[in-house]
């Protein structure tokens, strides 16, 4: 059984933005400090500019600081939008955090989610994916190569460019493209060979925008450039919160699901991120029965991500949604819950475990004799055990 890796994807969503920043910004650190001590592989942290609750303007700083304050948990961008950065610097900034992060940083790139961001940098989104496609090549260049890049653009200029520290990680760190309902990101990570975060597209329903349909694009991509396709670097991110019964499940995100669901209807403009329903009730329900997500027990996640698994085939890596569903407590109960209960079933160590377990129930009654009679020959017949 291959191992799959499990991990956070963190816009980080804060919301209501009523809340006080340095105290999210803690909660969001705590978070990763809490899955870190929980042997979760991953966290991915976005970069945003707007809308009021996702308030980490730069991942790689936050990151960093993160590092410091964590000891075996891998930490990436999710996502860097590279079309509003100068691809030199954002290189620069990647290799500091390699080496700073000893090989656990990360880095994960997008045309940019919000519109209002792009607004802010005078961007049209028409732009932006064109733009991702052509600045990935720059980037990946500045890391991998020596060779001095002259490039211009209506964004930025670069004059014989390079990077003049090479990245701790060798050939080079984790690279990946995010992808949500469109081709443009599994074409794009396809051709440059890197690896594939799906952040929208994850309901193992039929009839429902899937997984496979971005995996398939990839490797046809990927094939066509000359690259061979890695289902290991393939991140699928999943909407989850479990709890002891599926009630108590239900009674947690009465405290912040429907701030949630307000940001996507009416904040973000966002059209693969759209809860449905406009109450409590119908935003359960739609969550549950689209099968864009899964609200529950723990059992209830690991028949979620079989039935995923089923239709997608392997994958490398799932990553739940952080958000403020529940309150802190119910929140970090989840994180144990979902830890303990259900990362087992995707990892090799359950079936040894399992198998340990039914080969010493059968030989329960012979070894017990066995047992007893070694005993009973060291003791007197007055002290002897029962065999």
């Amino acid at each position: 059984m291959n191992k799959v890796r499990f991990g956070i994807f963190m816009p980080p969503w804060n919301s209501p933005p009523t809340q006080n920043v340095t105290v999210s910004l803690q909660r969001n650190l705590e978070t990763i400090q809490l899955i870190d001590r929980l042997a979760y592989d991953e966290a991915w942290v976005g970069e945003h500019h707007s809308a009021g609750s996702e308030i980490v303007a730069d991942p790689m700083i936050f990151l960093a600081y993160v590092a410091a304050q964590t000891r075996h948990i891998r930490l990436g961008t999710g996502i860097v939008p590279l079309p509003y950065q100068n691809p030199l610097l954002t290189a620069d900034r990647m290799i500091l955090c390699d080496h700073l992060m000893r090989g656990r940083f990360m880095a994960g790139f997008g045309p940019g989610g919000l519109p209002s961001d792009a607004a802010m940098f005078g961007l049209d989104p028409r732009e932006l994916r064109p733009a991702l496609d052509h600045d990935i090549g720059v980037l990946m260049k500045l890391l991998t190569t020596r060779d001095p890049v002259t490039v211009e653009t209506s964004r930025y200029k670069l004059v014989e460019a390079f990077c003049q520290v090479a990245p701790f990680t060798d050939p080079v760190m984790d690279v990946c493209v995010a992808a949500t309902r469109s081709e443009a990101g599994p074409r794009i990570a396809g051709r440059h060979g890197l690896g594939l975060l799906s952040t929208g597209v994850v309901s193992p329903k039929e009839g429902m925008p899937a997984p496979p349909l971005h995996w398939d694009v990839y490797e046809e991509e990927a094939l066509k450039a000359g690259h061979k396709p890695d289902r290991s670097r393939w991140r699928l991110v999943v909407n989850v919160h479990v709890a002891e019964t599926r009630e108590q499940a239900i009674k947690d995100m009465r405290y912040g699901f429907d701030a949630f669901c307000d940001y996507t209807q009416r904040t973000i403009a966002m059209p693969s991120i759209v809860a449905i329903g406009d109450t409590f009730e119908e935003r359960i329900a739609g969550m549950n029965e689209t099968g864009i997500g899964v609200i529950g027990t723990p059992d209830d996640a690991v028949d979620f991500l079989k039935r995923l698994a089923a239709r997608a085939g392997d994958f490398g890596c799932i990553l739940m949604l952080a958000h403020d569903w529940a309150n802190w407590e119910a929140t970090q109960r989840h994180y144990e819950l979902f830890a303990r209960h259900v990362i087992p079933h995707f990892q090799p160590s359950l079936p040894r475990l399992l198998q340990a377990e039914a080969i010493s129930q059968a030989r329960h009654a012979e070894d017990f004799k066995k047992h007893a009679a070694a005993i009973n020959a060291w003791l007197p017949p007055e002290q002897a055990v029962a065999g």
